[in-house]
């Protein structure tokens, strides 16, 4: 039966859902529709709303950018190309492959997520080429569910913006500790559930692929980064710019400036691992592993292919989310759960209306200063745990998006995927999850 239901929503997303930047546009026509039939906002009121959010994500657009080009660079050096591989060979059969890529992906989420984005494509592309059978449909999809994980672990924006001095909800939360959110008993039961489950359903869901996701050889090849090494010109017939790009001197020189920033962070902010330092730290052990600055530059030259999606959508995405605030859709949304919720629905019905809301506002921390000023005094309302109540939301934006293609477009374009190849498995681990989430969430 799962298999059936696995394959049943894998042939519809594959036949109506669209390439990931036309899902966009029809996610910016919705929410303008329903800002002007459900909000006091005018059709140009809307558009004004679109424009002027248009640019907002512009930083977050290039974080995400330098997250592909980046792990792009950095998986295509050789010693990174050995580890993945050493890795890799845990796996003998097509479903020891999908468990393999499911667990390591997801310890890599629970770290940081846009660590564990890059880490799961990287690592599924290793697997793949050791294991040509393995469908590579099902292999991506089970890597992008272990961004599941996310806000359940140690970059979640929710609990570690509430467990910051100065935070916008302090006068009402004051300063929650992380043992209250993310080491309390009820997200340590959903993080070690899913932990477990998750890689145990993808290798269940390999029933229903009938063999419909076997890899092109020339794509793999293309996506394991197995760029063609330049041919070097000999020494004696180097001009002294040629001597400077093929100088290893260099590039250990600005290296180690990096390495001792890196080191320098993590002792005056703890382990603060967040997009910003992850970018960093591929970015120069990239340098130093290839090497010479020509070496590094041709892989950056491809790498940079990669990012095309993430550059145009991003924008669009950032409209949609201008609609959906500066209108109040999203308030209304949040305030309609808050209306029919009681002490014991509270944390469901967070969770489920922090779910359709990152539909269409997919960023933890942009979702949390819309949610959370309606979320927290309902819980204090209703003497809620406001901190189990943060979490729901957490959960609630993690939760939904393994239907929203906002987040897998840096994972899509490492693979060489289109959206639809894995939406289809994603919408049953979105079904399923519900479960242990849920239960965390009420019984915990």
């Amino acid at each position: 039966m799962l298999s059936s239901i696995a394959g049943f929503f894998d042939r519809m997303v594959r036949r109506y859902l669209p390439d990931a930047f036309l899902f966009a546009i029809l996610l910016t026509i919705i929410v303008f529709l329903l800002g002007v039939f459900f909000t006091n906002s005018s059709p140009v009121q809307m558009v004004e709303y679109w424009g002027g959010g248009f640019w907002n994500l512009l930083e977050f657009a290039m974080q995400m950018s330098l997250i592909v080009v980046t792990g792009y660079i950095l998986a295509n050096s050789p010693i990174v190309k050995n580890i993945l591989g050493k890795i890799s060979k845990l796996a003998k059969t097509p479903g020891q492959a999908i468990v393999l890529v499911t667990f390591v992906a997801a310890i890599a989420c629970l770290i940081n997520y846009g660590f564990g984005l890059v880490v799961g494509a990287l690592l599924a592309i290793h697997v793949a080429k050791r294991i040509p059978s393995v469908d590579y449909r099902l292999l991506m999809a089970s890597a992008y569910s272990a961004f599941l994980l996310w806000h359940g672990g140690l970059s979640g924006s929710v609990p570690l913006t509430i467990a910051t001095e100065g935070h916008f909800l302090e006068d009402m939360l004051g300063i929650v500790p992380i043992t209250e959110t993310l080491f309390s008993g009820f997200n340590l039961f959903i993080v070690g559930t899913l932990l477990i489950t998750l890689p145990l359903l993808n290798r269940l869901l390999m029933n229903s692929t009938q063999g419909t996701g076997k890899i092109d050889p020339e794509l793999l090849n293309l996506q394991a980064n197995q760029v063609e090494e330049t041919v070097e010109t000999p020494k004696e017939e180097m001009t002294p710019a040629d001597r400077l790009e093929n100088s290893q001197i260099l590039s250990l020189i600005i290296g180690i400036l990096g390495l001792v920033f890196i080191i320098y962070h993590f002792v005056q902010n703890g382990f603060d691992l967040n997009i910003n330092i992850v970018n960093f730290i591929f970015l120069f052990l990239g340098i130093i592993f290839h090497r010479t600055p020509r070496r590094f530059l041709n892989s950056v030259t491809d790498a940079v292919k990669n990012a095309g999606g993430i550059i145009i959508q991003f924008p669009f995405y950032a409209g949609i989310m201008g609609m959906m605030v500066t209108s109040g859709l999203s308030e209304q949304m949040s305030l309609w759960f808050v209306n029919i919720s009681t002490e014991f629905t509270l944390p469901l019905f967070s969770f489920i209306s922090a779910g359709i809301v990152n539909f269409f506002v997919p960023s933890g921390g942009g979702q949390w200063a819309i949610q959370g000023p309606i979320m927290i005094p309902a819980a204090i309302d209703l003497d809620v745990s406001t901190a189990k109540t943060a979490m729901a939301v957490a959960w609630g934006d993690a939760w939904t998006n393994m239907i929203q293609p906002f987040w897998a477009l840096p994972l899509l374009a490492i693979a060489g995927l289109k959206v639809k190849d894995i939406m289809g498995f994603c919408v049953m681990v979105l079904f399923f999850s519900f479960i242990p989430i849920s239960i965390g969430l009420l019984f915990f």
